[in-house]
């Protein structure tokens, strides 16, 4: 990492970034000083001051009638958006907001991120399960039990649906849950779950499933649920993958999208779609998300810069 590419993620005007860049990219304790400083600064300074500003007293963001539309201005997007930016339980509103978000989920047998009659959807068991583990709810049972759901309903031969039955490569959320919670508590059943989908992965080189889809390559955030190339290397070499040579093509993509100053630009925000998503959206305006961006689109980006150097350090160490 170049030292003007350490010193731009490590700008105190975002802590968030600087918080990360301290503890994922250089390795330094929760104990050190200037984490425990950045960590301090993240609700008061830079973007997440904006978002806890939105919050309803109550706990939710926009409207108490729902709390996933509108995307992505509602209480489940901004809740994924807080886990990211360095958020924890430890903040009272975040606690709050986060007991809201599981209450008016659950997910029958004890879970969350279930519909309105308790029915688990993978990709929002995935991301509540992933989100709430960053926020430090990994040793509640509701979040335990969310990811024992998810091995449960996984795909015999590894991976999940978002959209039914069966697997694709846009249903990465379930793979973030377990790539987020601690290796040394997974049962012997989540071992081989992961292990499975980490192979449907990697045998289609994290880019190859039906025609080309120009949205995986084009790097975005916030993710929310949408894939990309970017998403997927940051799975498989999370879950310790980065040696495996079915990376080859995503680690390529990822070297030639680096700018010569060696940072990397945001290069789209969702709802960054084509093809019969896009026209599902156009025969149903009302769903249509409301895009949400921290950063430029065209611009350096902090949160894909952060991403892509915690890939190759993954990789080349």
């Amino acid at each position: 990492m170049r030292a003007s590419v350490q010193k731009w993620l490590l700008d105190p005007g975002q802590p968030s970034m600087r918080y990360r860049t301290l503890t994922e990219l250089l390795g330094r304790p929760e104990s050190d000083p200037q984490v425990r400083k950045a960590r301090r600064q993240i609700p008061l300074v830079g973007w997440v001051p904006k978002i806890l500003a939105a919050r309803d007293p109550a706990g939710w963001w926009v409207h108490s009638e729902s709390l996933y539309v509108p995307k992505y201005l509602s209480t489940n997007w901004r809740m994924i958006m807080l886990s990211d930016l360095g958020m924890t339980r430890d903040h009272p509103q975040v606690r709050a907001s986060a007991e809201l978000w599981m209450a008016r989920f659950p997910l029958t047998g004890g879970g969350v991120g279930g519909n309105s009659k308790g029915t688990g959807h993978h990709c929002l068991v995935g991301n509540m399960a992933r989100s709430l583990i960053r926020l430090g709810y990994g040793e509640d049972r509701r979040v335990i039990r969310s990811l024992e759901w998810l091995v449960e309903t996984a795909d015999p031969k590894g991976g999940w649906s978002c959209y039914g039955r069966g697997r694709n490569l846009d249903s990465w959320e379930g793979l973030s849950a377990f790539a987020a919670y601690p290796r040394s508590r997974w049962s012997s059943e989540m071992e081989a779950a992961v292990g499975r989908a980490a192979e449907f992965y990697l045998s289609r080189g994290l880019h190859r499933q039906g025609g080309r889809y120009a949205p995986w390559y084009r790097f975005h955030y916030p993710v929310h649920y949408y894939y990309d190339v970017l998403v997927g290397l940051d799975l498989l070499t999370s879950l310790g993958y980065g040696q495996d040579r079915r990376l080859r093509f995503a680690l390529s993509l990822l070297r030639k999208k680096r700018r010569s100053d060696g940072l990397w630009n945001l290069d789209a925000v969702h709802p960054d779609v084509t093809g019969p998503t896009a026209r599902w959206f156009r025969a149903h305006p009302s769903q249509q998300p409301v895009p949400v961006a921290l950063e430029a689109v065209g611009a350096p980006s902090r949160m894909i810069t952060l991403s892509a150097l915690n890939v190759l350090s993954r990789v080349e160490n």
